[in-house]
């Protein structure tokens, strides 16, 4: 109870709900069988854990009132804040669409929450938005943008994900419009016509950068080298328009997502044998590289996601593809004696990063639900491994003495010392989306 009560310090009533069970919630010993009492043991868990480890975590501490407002990004291995005026789109945009989350999970403590999602909201509007050129910047340095106010697809997508769940949350409809205005000029600067798809990275007036102009800075701000495609952009930027288009219903976004959607699942995704090739020429032609498998494994949930928002959720094709992915993540990515999920691999076997990352294990476990629900009937293996990676994230991942994720451990679960809890690529998306998606899924499979 410790831990509680220094919590009480830093955040609102309504997170501190759970925290007086938050003794009870161990590691299951031995493996639970797949029966209604077992869904809801693991449902208290998981959502015990994203209220103290996730939403408890950031919320209210990251709040700001400085550098225009937003969101603080950057706190140290024990929560101190480290922060420098630094406002990422990504993290303020993750933020956002956090807080709209649990706005929509947690009914009778909304109003906190959407006080919380309309702060992120109104940074993202007044702060990030480009109002002389149009698009988001990527990032703002003491209220000036970085890089010549270099722009990215990532980061636009990930705001327009944020507004779509605020829009959802609050029914504040500058979101949506602003949400919409962004789709807008990004097809209109950076639909590539001819090949499909997106160009990445833009000038501040919206040109596609194609070839760096500084044999010092040949990559742009994803680490992916100008002029390229990258697998990472666009499966950010289907769970994009797949949430956009949940809230709007317009021609053109409904045709770039079936077209994100098919070059993903088709051309990306290789399946057999369910590996995602990471870099493209614009012509879609793959530049080789290594297997990350956090992103096989998370793109097989955005894929059924993506389907489901399409109007096909039962897809054949589609569950093929992701399944493949889960099960040569399982099968090349996965630790099967102590459980959690590699960092990156050869396609067919051979590790290149042992550590086990925050991101990675919160989609691991996300995505070995999914199946457990589709196929569980049929197998025991995406149940069995399910919970091994919840045994591994509960013994090694959290930070039972600061509270939180730890960001990295070592394949044995040991955390690399004075490793940052939260910066401009460290927040609670991943694990706040996953165990959200998973504790409302126990619940449905327990009834």
């Amino acid at each position: 109870m410790k831990f509680c009560i220094r919590l009480a310090a830093l955040c609102s009533p309504f997170i501190l709900s759970s925290c007086a069970s938050a003794q009870n919630s161990q590691p299951i010993t031995k493996p639970l069988p797949p029966i209604a009492s077992s869904y809801r043991t693991l449902q208290a868990q998981t959502d015990e854990n994203l209220r103290l480890n996730v939403l408890g975590q950031w919320f209210p501490r990251a709040i700001s009132k400085e550098y225009g407002g937003g969101f603080d990004q950057n706190f140290s291995e024990n929560w101190t804040n480290t922060s420098n005026g630094q406002r990422s789109l990504v993290y303020q945009s993750r933020l956002t669409w956090l807080s709209s989350q649990a706005a929509l999970r947690y009914p009778t403590e909304s109003n906190g929450w959407k006080e919380f999602a309309s702060h992120g909201a109104d940074f993202l509007r007044t702060q990030m938005w480009d109002n002389q050129n149009g698009g988001f910047f990527w990032q703002l340095e003491n209220g000036k943008p970085i890089r010549d106010g270099e722009k990215h697809v990532y980061g636009i997508a990930f705001a327009i994900y944020a507004l779509s769940a605020h829009f959802r949350a609050t029914g504040d409809a500058r979101s949506l419009a602003l949400a919409q205005q962004a789709f807008r000029w990004l097809d209109s600067h950076a639909h590539d016509s001819k090949n499909g798809g997106y160009y990445e990275a833009l000038t501040r007036q919206g040109t596609p950068i194609l070839a760096s102009t500084s044999s010092d800075q040949p990559k742009d701000v994803i680490g992916t080298r100008y002029g390229y495609k990258s697998m990472n952009t666009h499966i950010h930027l289907l769970e994009a328009l797949a949430a956009l288009s949940e809230e709007w219903k317009d021609k053109t976004l409904h045709s770039r997502l079936n077209e994100v959607f098919h070059l993903v699942r088709d051309t990306v995704v290789v399946s057999p044998p369910g590996a995602m090739n990471l870099f493209f020429r614009p012509d879609w032609k793959t530049v080789p590289d290594r297997d990350s498998y956090g992103h096989d494994i998370e793109t097989a949930y955005l894929l059924v996601e993506a389907t489901t928002a399409l109007g096909h959720p039962d897809d054949e094709r589609t569950w093929a593809v992701a399944r493949s992915l889960v099960d040569h993540t399982l099968e090349f990515g996965f630790d099967e004696p102590v459980g959690g999920f590699y960092n990156e691999g050869g396609t067919f076997g051979g590790i290149f990063d042992s550590d086990k990352v925050w991101w990675v294990q919160a989609e691991g476990l996300n995505a070995l639900l999914l199946m457990h629900r589709k196929y569980g009937q049929t197998t025991p293996r995406y149940w069995e491994a399910f919970q091994k990676q919840w045994n591994f994230i509960q013994k090694y991942q959290i930070d039972h003495k600061n509270g939180g994720w730890f960001a990295h451990v070592t394949q044995a679960g040991e955390p690399t010392p004075d490793t940052a809890k939260s910066n401009g690529w460290t927040e609670g998306y991943h694990q706040g989306r996953a165990l959200l998606n998973v504790s409302q899924t126990l619940g449905e499979l327990a009834h």
